[in-house]
C-alpha cells in the first residue's frame, strides 16, 4: 500500500457511511461536512478505496456528491478493485462516470 491515510479520511471512516437524509443527526452531518472540507486533493488511491465505502442510502443533502468528486481526484482513478462488485446507486454512478 502507498501513503498513509489522511487524518480527515481516517475520521470519516470511523464515523461510517453517510447517514440518510431522513431524520438526520445534524451534529453528525456538520462533523462529516467539516471533515470532507479538510481532505487535501488530490487524494491517494488508498484514501479513495476507504472513501468508496462511505456512501449511504441517499445523497445525504449533497454530501454524497462531494464525496464522489473527492474520490475521483485519486491519481489511479478509476480503481477497478473497488468498482468491481455490486454497489449502491453511488458506486453505480462512479462506474458510469468512469466509463464516460
Amino acid at each position: 500500500m502507498g501513503e498513509p491515510m489522511q487524518p480527515a479520511v481516517k475520521e470519516l471512516v470511523k464515523i461510517g457511511p453517510l447517514p440518510s437524509s431522513v431524520n438526520p443527526d445534524v451534529v453528525k452531518l456538520d462533523m462529516i461536512q467539516t471533515l470532507l472540507t479538510k481532505i487535501e486533493q488530490p487524494i491517494s488511491d488508498d484514501d479513495a478505496r476507504a472513501l468508496v465505502n462511505l456512501f449511504g442510502p441517499d445523497d445525504c443533502f449533497g454530501l454524497a456528491w462531494t464525496l464522489l468528486h473527492i474520490i475521483e481526484t485519486a491519481p489511479g482513478w478509476p480503481l477497478n478493485d473497488v468498482l468491481g462488485g455490486a454497489g449502491n446507486e453511488w458506486i453505480d454512478r462512479l462506474k458510469q462516470r468512469a466509463r464516460n
